[in-house]
């Protein structure tokens, strides 16, 4: 039998090599438009995190953050459309933006969003946008 120690150990020391790598940070941007072709210049980040937190808000977040856990999934989504790009990634981004939006009656009919991604040295560079779509054609259930 294996020395018992080498069996438990990684379990009771953290490993701190949890990344394979580390890449660029991706971040959902959005624009709205009035129509299909028009031009794309006003990007708005989706969900920015935020500048400070008060030191309640941080211990709340400890206990119940369901939005973050939403973002950090969008993270995912992001991560995984650039490598390998599908209709169920571009749809899941799609959703969560239009259903963010969907209070906002005054808004213009189509959406589309970029992923761009900011390195550790803070170099930007866009690695995907999505094709534009009507706000009312994207199911937010």
């Amino acid at each position: 039998m294996a020395n018992p120690f080498s069996l438990l150990a990684p379990a009771l020391v953290p490993s701190w090599n949890f990344f394979d790598v580390i890449a660029a940070s991706p971040r959902v941007e959005y624009a709205l438009a009035d129509t299909r072709d028009a031009a794309l210049d006003a990007w708005t980040e989706f969900r920015p995190r935020p500048q400070r937190l008060s030191p309640v808000a941080i211990l709340g977040r400890l206990v119940w953050n369901a939005r973050w856990n939403e973002s950090l999934y969008l993270v995912s989504c992001a991560e995984r459309l650039v490598e390998e790009p599908t209709a169920h990634g571009e749809d899941e981004i799609f959703r969560r933006i239009a259903a963010d939006l969907a209070a906002r009656s005054d808004a213009p009919r189509w959406l589309s969003f970029r992923l761009l991604f900011v390195d550790p040295t803070g170099e930007r560079e866009v690695l995907y946008q999505a094709a534009p779509r009507l706000r009312a054609d994207i199911d937010i259930r």
